[in-house]
């Protein structure tokens, strides 16, 4: 099967985008219409590090409503996600 490609908003770049659509609704068709498999790879190790670190509960709306927040803003936005005592790799 052919890969998609998309124009990725968060790398700025054509890249492979996601097989099928991972979340429903209007973001879901965003981040499937915009978004590369690539940086939704990078998001995921960053909500991971949010749910940790916030010890966020997916069956709290509050919670879903700010990873959501979040996930828009770091894939949409240029957006970086803040996590305590993580420190980025040096950005050469």
């Amino acid at each position: 099967s052919m890969s998609r490609t998309v124009f990725c908003q968060r790398l700025k770049k054509e890249a492979p985008g996601m097989p099928f659509q991972l979340i429903p609704g209007e973001i879901g068709k965003r981040i499937f219409d915009h978004i590369s498999q690539e940086a939704w790879s990078e998001w995921q190790k960053k909500q991971t590090m949010l749910i940790n670190e916030k010890k966020l509960n997916m069956m709290n709306a509050d919670h879903r409503a700010l990873l959501q927040a979040e996930m828009v803003s770091y894939l949409f936005e240029d957006g970086d996600v803040q996590i305590e005592g993580y420190v980025p790799p040096s950005q050469n």
